[in-house]
């Protein structure tokens, strides 16, 4: 990757405890990554391409080992093309069959679940059992069954039951337990990368080729935009939803002693989806401590089209204008190299000093 040098600091390094102390003793390399999360948070995925890039294309493979990757929504899609025989290629494939959607004002549920089963079937093209088989990574996808209204797609009901997930949120969020089940559908050769999960009903399945792409598609299955997957192979019958109604940014009980490598899209950890609106949650510290989170900075993002990240937002902003969209999104593909370099660089040089704790 040839490096875009910055003059302003292209990355926020945030680590919790036990990792801080760790690399500012020893430094990060390669090595010692074992897991890498991805959040849900769709085309914001696109805006840290070239961190992707950098760690799946460069970095990683400099230190050849097993690692789990577990996502939630997008993330389990970036994981997945990372998997695939040549992750670079398929990462700026996912970037450009993302960009290339387009929908037409009053689009319906199911025609935005019929263009995401394409995208899909174009991104794999086929290759399932090479995302299975990979000889280092370890795919585990999270989804949610959902339960009562939850299971239906019917808008008028759906919208009572995420009415009531939002009050129930509010109280706490362990009421979620009433309208969701938390699945991760994980690879066969190893269990998710996760200790005791006792927040939430919890099922951990393996996957097959016959159920990936059910489960990749539900994972990004949001509520009122797309239909719900229902009969996940392995799962059982349902109606299964995208992961990031839980674990949005994936606050998780991680476990082992390996550094928890986080690509994410901003320095904060949000639990789950209904608590994006409220400040008070954030991640728990403690299962955290092994994470080292990266993420674009204040300075990056003031730099970018309308100084933010591409999001989902952005196909009302652009409504009838694609071919805008679509350059936006591009440009800021692009830019994210810097991301990446920033990375690279640092990492190279020490990350001791740069590292903020992750609170």
């Amino acid at each position: 990757m040839t490096a875009i040098h910055t003059p302003f600091p292209a990355l926020t390094l945030k680590a919790g405890k036990r990792a801080l102390a760790r690399i500012r003793e020893n430094g990060l390399s390669a090595a010692d990554v074992g897991v890498l999360p991805g959040a849900a948070g769709g085309p914001k995925a696109l805006g840290i391409q070239g961190l992707d890039l950098a760690l799946f294309g460069e970095w990683l493979p400099r230190a050849p080992r097993e690692r789990a990757l577990i996502g939630a929504s997008i993330g389990s899609w970036r994981f997945a093309s990372a998997c695939l025989p040549d992750p670079t290629k398929a990462i700026r494939r996912l970037g450009e069959l993302y960009t290339a959607q387009d929908f037409a004002k009053g689009v319906t549920q199911a025609e935005v679940s019929r263009s995401c089963q394409r995208m899909l079937d174009d991104l794999l093209e086929g290759r399932d059992a090479r995302v299975l088989d990979n000889p280092l990574y370890r795919l585990n996808i999270m989804v949610v069954k959902s339960h009562g209204l939850l299971a239906e797609d019917h808008r008028a009901r759906l919208g009572l039951g995420l009415s009531s997930v939002i009050a129930d949120n509010l109280i706490g969020r362990p009421r979620l337990a009433r309208h969701f089940e938390r699945i991760i559908l994980h690879d066969a050769r190893s269990a998710p990368p996760l200790g005791t999960l006792t927040d939430f009903p919890s099922r951990c399945l393996p996957l097959a080729t016959d159920n990936l792409r059910h489960a990749l598609l539900a994972s990004g299955s949001i509520p009122m935009v797309m239909e719900g997957v229902r009969d996940i192979p392995g799962a059982g019958s349902g109606t299964y939803r995208d992961g990031g109604l839980l674990d949005y940014h994936l606050d998780l009980p991680y476990s082992g002693g390996d550094i928890v490598l986080y690509p994410h899209f901003t320095d904060k950890v949000i639990p789950g989806w209904f608590d994006k609106a409220l400040p008070w949650r954030r991640g728990d510290t403690e299962r955290l401590k092994n994470v080292v989170l990266l993420a674009p900075s204040p300075q990056y993002l003031a730099r970018l089209p309308y100084g933010k990240l591409p999001d989902r937002s952005d196909f009302k902003r652009f409504m009838g204008d694609a071919a805008s969209r679509q350059r936006y999104w591009r440009t800021a593909m692009t830019e994210s190299q810097r991301l990446g370099d920033s990375f690279l660089e640092l990492v190279e040089r020490g990350l001791g000093d740069h590292l903020q704790p992750l609170s």
